[in-house]
């Protein structure tokens, strides 16, 4: 059998299999702790926290998960922005050998809802200032809840302020009886018991939305975790001289793997920022010699603009990145103007917990998902009949990989639709249509599934539609995608309002409404009222007809 395209683009330091020793991700970060007990892990506004004083709070803080009941295989949801407490909450998660489920700190009150029941969570870690938000579950699903106060790890008198709505806030102010604040439950000492879970025991469960509606939680074991991690080390080769700037999101599998993870294992410091800031990030990058900066294209959009840019040392970096969404070719040429690095793009899904695909870093290609990293196999297949496409063609991604979930949680049906056999390996159907180059290089034209993808945040209009439904005035809702020359898309809402509202409720109503029951980067921009939706003869709702006709009037108008 001939060798794969893109092997004559092969990293030359990088082996084609992925060699690693099967180990739970809690044992990976014990050893670095027991490697570099002194070394600098985390630095947040000024503050810096060992390797060893971080493993002591991750010890004491899974006890206290213990000490509340949690037990093996037990779902603890971690509702938080990136922070010192979020990396001990996700570790100690882990070393009570139980489950993550890392929430979007954007959830609000119909989404945290899902995810408790679907989960069937019991404990909560959150920040302080998502209280308003968490309290809710208290009543109904949660035994315990410990409060994260972001202050409390960071050096009040460094140059870079906490962000609004967060610098005020203390953990005195928490007075309700039923919450535990953080550093209690580390000061109370608990032990924890001997770590028990096994490599391809359950360690991580990321919520993935579907084209049917509520979001489905994928399954995610030590192994199919460590597989990314150990693979994209040596495929980066990072270390423990390395320093990363965390500016992606660490509930989200990329920021969550390449932004903490990663660096954990290999004895590397990260430097943490809450909330996206481009000046203090250029501040923090050659504040701390920062090496390496994983990004999305909105963040890079936002550096190069910035007046100053020109200014910025950004001698330091040796490796910057992302993935989400193709990276401009215009910004991609203004980054390697003032960085003097390629910007290597890479293509991972929740379901992969990160990258299947990364550009080779001595050759990478813009607005490329790049090649099929170590022990990944990838096809482009016809979606309809499975079969293998030939270079050149355009179809369906589908993967087969070691970082490949276990499935969809309570969710076989769902599970079964993904994945099928070929050759004696199993391969995942990505939803996503691409092709491959005359160089073995994927690149992806469309979405099979019907999804938008605003500023890297995938949102699935199903699910935005179920939640829309709740509103009293909307009879019914189609949401789909709008171009959008920052965001990349933006999510629209045609909606036929009951009887009794049309005329009378407005667009900003509907729009305010939903930010108080989803994230912000799924909420509509734009509302459409219309007397009804175009359907099909069963009665389907034909979403596809809207979206043509959307992007007529758009061509029409800037025509």
């Amino acid at each position: 059998m001939a060798a794969p395209l893109h092997y004559q683009h092969w990293p030359p330091h990088v082996p084609h299999d992925l060699v690693m020793e099967p180990q739970t991700l809690t044992s990976a970060v014990a050893e670095a702790v027991a490697r570099f007990p002194e070394r600098t892990a985390l630095i947040y506004h000024g503050r810096e926290t060992t390797y060893g004083a971080l493993w002591a709070r991750i010890e004491a803080l899974a006890g206290w998960l213990q000490a509340q009941g949690v037990a093996k295989g037990d779902r603890v949801l971690l509702f938080m922005q990136n922070s010192p407490q979020f990396v001990e909450g996700y570790h100690a998660i882990l070393r009570a050998d139980a489950v993550v489920v890392p929430v979007n700190p954007m959830s609000r009150e119909a989404e945290l809802l899902h995810l408790a029941t679907d989960t069937g969570a019991k404990v909560m870690l959150a920040g302080q200032e998502l209280l308003p938000f968490a309290l809710p579950l208290l009543d109904s699903h949660l035994t315990a809840l410990a409060v994260a106060t972001y202050a409390e790890a960071a050096d009040p008198a460094d140059c870079i302020p906490l962000p609004a709505g967060i610098a005020d806030l203390n953990s005195g102010q928490i007075t309700d009886p039923r919450l535990t604040t953080w550093e209690a439950a580390i000061a109370a000492g608990h032990t924890p018991g001997p770590a028990t879970a096994e490599p391809h025991d359950l360690a991580v469960l990321p919520y993935s939305s579907g084209t049917t509606g509520a979001p489905k939680g994928c399954m995610h074991s030590h192994y199919t975790t460590m597989a990314v991690l150990v693979g994209g080390l040596q495929w980066q080769s990072a270390d423990e001289t390395d320093v990363h700037l965390a500016t992606l999101p660490m509930f989200h599998v990329t920021g969550m793997q390449v932004g903490m993870n990663g660096s954990l294992i290999s004895g590397g410091t990260i430097v943490i920022l809450t909330r996206w800031d481009r000046r203090h990030a250029a501040d923090l990058i050659r504040r701390y010699r920062v090496t390496r900066w994983r990004s999305i294209a909105t963040m890079a959009i936002d550096m190069v603009n910035d007046p100053d840019v020109a200014s910025y040392d950004f001698s330091s970096l040796k490796a910057i990145g992302g993935g989400g969404a193709a990276m401009p070719e215009a910004i991609a040429a203004k980054l390697k103007q003032y960085t003097g690095l390629d910007y290597v793009e890479g293509y991972g899904l929740s379901e992969t917990i990160a990258g299947t695909h990364v550009n080779p870093v001595h050759r990478p290609k813009r607005q490329c998902l790049g090649i099929p990293v170590q022990g990944v196999a990838s096809l482009i297949v016809n979606p309809e009949t499975l079969e293998e496409l030939p270079q050149g063609e355009v179809g369906e991604i589908v993967t087969s990989a070691p970082q490949v979930f276990l499935g969809y949680w309570n969710r076989p049906e769902a599970t079964a639709e993904v994945f099928f056999e070929r050759n004696g390996r199993t391969f995942f159907r990505t939803g996503d249509l691409g092709y491959i180059d005359e160089d073995g290089y994927f690149f992806m034209v469309d979405r099979l599934k019907r999804m938008i993808n605003a500023s890297g945040y995938k949102v699935w209009p199903a699910e935005v539609e179920a939640l829309m439904f709740r509103h009293p005035d909307i009879a019914e809702a189609c949401v789909i995608s709008t171009a959008d020359p920052r965001r990349g898309e933006s999510v629209r809402a045609y909606v036929v309002p009951t009887p009794t509202a049309k005329g009378r409720v407005t667009e900003q109503e509907i729009i305010d409404w939903c930010h108080t029951q989803m994230s912000a980067y799924k909420c509509p921009r734009s509302i459409v009222f219309t007397d009804s939706l175009p359907k099909s003869g069963a009665g389907k709702v034909l979403w596809r007809v809207l979206q043509e006709e959307d992007r007529r009037k758009a061509a029409g108008e800037a025509s």
